[in-house]
């Protein structure tokens, strides 16, 4: 693995973040946006996910960003307060080589100190690489939407894993 290291996001890494996102955006299924995030709404968002105390990381090899991951609330009703969506990617230079489990298992290790109970990843399917990763790290499928979302003119499924970090005290 070449020299890499994860650490805590910020406003600063915006311009990063949107280049590995947006070529998803415009280039696959595997996010539902359909415009290209501007890195003002990208700092935006890092800056929500700070401000409910829940982490973003970033994945940096050779001191560039090639990859992050971050949690956000379930829902915003106080008994969901204990479960997390969870989200990551990679630059696709970076993708195959260990890094997306690298990078999601220190997120979960992140979810772990902060005592919450279940993280939930909605994956879009087909999305082979996905489903692998979250079951390598013990998540199990636990709901399947058909034809939920709509991009590039074709109807597009949307399944959940869920892991289960604690139990409850």
């Amino acid at each position: 693995m070449q020299n890499f290291r994860l650490r805590l996001a910020s406003a600063a890494d915006a311009a990063s973040i949107c280049a590995i996102y947006n070529l998803y955006v415009a280039t696959t299924t595997i996010t539902f946006e359909e415009e290209a995030v501007g890195e003002q709404d990208m700092a935006q968002r890092i800056a929500e996910v700070g401000a409910a105390s829940l982490p973003w990381l970033v994945l940096e090899i050779d001191g560039a960003v090639r990859g992050y991951a971050y949690a956000t609330k379930w829902r915003a009703r106080s008994a969901y307060r204990h479960s997390v969506e969870s989200t990551v990617y990679l630059d696709q230079q970076a993708a195959g080589h260990g890094f997306g489990r690298v990078l999601y298992g220190a997120l979960l290790d992140e979810l772990r100190k902060r005592e919450l109970h279940l993280v939930i990843g909605g994956i879009a399917l087909p999305n082979e690489a996905s489903i692998g990763l979250h079951e390598a790290l013990g998540f199990s499928k636990v709901a399947h939407f058909s034809e939920v979302g709509r991009k590039f003119g074709q109807w597009l499924d949307v399944g959940y894993w869920e892991l289960k970090l604690q139990s409850m005290r």
